[in-house]
């Protein structure tokens, strides 16, 4: 087998295996394109249009999968405004068809296309808006892979080796009876992740978690075992950046299921995986639709975070303010946060989401000020010992509390209570 690439004109030889597969290590360029790869085992066919750059992989649920166009009655946010510039030879997208497994596969169905309004409207709008705005930063080519499915958990988006290292009790010979496959673990990785194990990547985007809302604790084990599994398998141990989304607030009439839970277990999880970032939502969730129309600004924060982690850009703020401690200062408790660096704002607004409680552990709505030392003071009158603040921890919230850069907090409490 040879192998030619057009970029430095170099040969490759290689051999294929008793069953016909092979696999060889060519030298690349810098950024740049379009060129060519020729392959021959007697008869020549060539690949056209290569394209070397940054790659991103994108995966996770709806609101990853949700296309440019929107779901049946549920826009994105000046998306024909934004199709308008989707013409980008130096932007290209790989969307995976859909399809679940119960072995890993080594192939699957879809193609590299040029990015343009008619390919961008049915493309993922937060993949497709980060590739665009990192494309036009880096002016390198910038492809786009994603790899989603609506409606589905954790668990199938891991390899069998990940859940058996949780100790996840899988009936693995039930899957391939399954009714509905795709929600059954280890069937998408095997189908929609292993098929690209090995591909050159630059990093991981993934905005999962709504249909694990009613299980936080488990989510809380398999989350950080998920991420390391895949590092492991494209062999980049803590090297691949994992930048996530906080699922958003939402309506909270299901008291099986705990919105609040799983973006606590999120935010916690900025401390457990290596390398990683998350977005903060807080601000732009909507009560009646899992699915809220502003997917701009998620795929900006998601820039924010790939630009100052891992393109090394200087200036650029990534995250909102994190919790990092409390003290209590006669009837008040004052809150300090990490990524408040210029202090705090709630941009003009009183603050609403600020709840306190002392050692009956019940909750009173509680007042909040803005201090000298970029801290926040909490304090209710109707508590006059606290002991712990809670901020937007509720399912549906509209948060209000920033950093300078306009980056929001998450919802957090200071408790680690029932």
């Amino acid at each position: 087998m040879k192998i030619k690439t057009s970029w430095n004109k170099k040969e490759y030889t290689t051999q294929s295996d008793d069953n016909g597969q092979w696999k060889s290590t060519i030298i690349t360029d810098k950024a740049g394109g379009p060129y060519q790869i020729s392959i021959s085992d007697g008869v020549e066919y060539t690949i056209s249009n290569v394209m070397l750059g940054e790659v991103w992989f994108c995966s996770g649920q709806s609101n990853m999968e949700m296309p440019m166009r929107g779901f049946k009655n549920q826009p994105v946010l000046h998306s024909n405004e934004i199709l308008l510039d989707a013409e980008n030879n130096n932007l290209r997208l790989f969307q995976s068809e859909r399809n679940a497994s119960s072995f890993p596969q080594t192939d699957v169905k879809g193609n590299w296309k040029i990015s343009d309004a008619e390919n961008a409207i049915d493309f993922s709008a937060v993949a497709f808006m980060y590739g665009l705005m990192l494309q036009k930063k880096l002016k390198v080519p910038v492809g786009i892979i994603v790899s989603c499915w609506g409606g589905t958990k954790i668990q199938s988006w891991m390899s069998k080796t990940a859940l058996s290292n949780a100790a996840y009790d899988v009936n693995f010979q039930s899957i391939d009876t399954a009714s509905e496959k795709h929600k059954q673990p280890t069937t998408l990785y095997n189908a929609m992740i292993a098929p690209f194990v090995g591909y050159g990547i630059k990093g991981f985007l993934w905005y999962q978690g709504e249909s694990n809302r009613h299980e936080p604790s488990v989510y809380a084990k398999l989350f950080p075992l998920m991420v390391a599994d895949w590092r492991k398998a494209w062999n980049a141990a803590e090297t691949l950046p994992f930048y996530y989304v906080q699922i958003a607030p939402y309506g909270g009439k299901d008291s099986t299921r705990s919105n609040r839970g799983i973006r606590e277990v999120q935010l916690k999880s900025m401390k457990t995986i290596p390398n990683c970032g998350m977005v903060v939502t807080m601000d732009i969730g909507d009560e009646m639709y899992i699915h809220f129309p502003d997917k701009k600004t998620v795929s900006d924060r998601l820039l924010y975070w790939a630009l100052a982690k891992t393109y090394g850009y200087k200036g650029i703020s990534y995250s909102g303010p994190l919790y990092k401690s409390m003290r209590t200062v006669k009837d008040k408790i004052n809150i300090s946060f990490d990524y408040a660096e210029n202090g705090l704002s709630s941009f003009g607004k009183e603050f609403i989401n600020f709840q306190i409680a002392g050692n009956d552990r019940v909750f009173y709505p509680a007042k909040a000020s803005i201090e000298e030392d970029k801290t926040i003071n909490v304090w209710s009158n109707d508590v006059k010992n606290p002991v712990a603040v809670r901020y937007a921890y509720t399912e549906y919230v509209k948060g209000d509390l920033y950093n300078t850069a306009g980056l929001p907090a998450s919802s957090f409490r200071t408790d680690d209570w029932q």
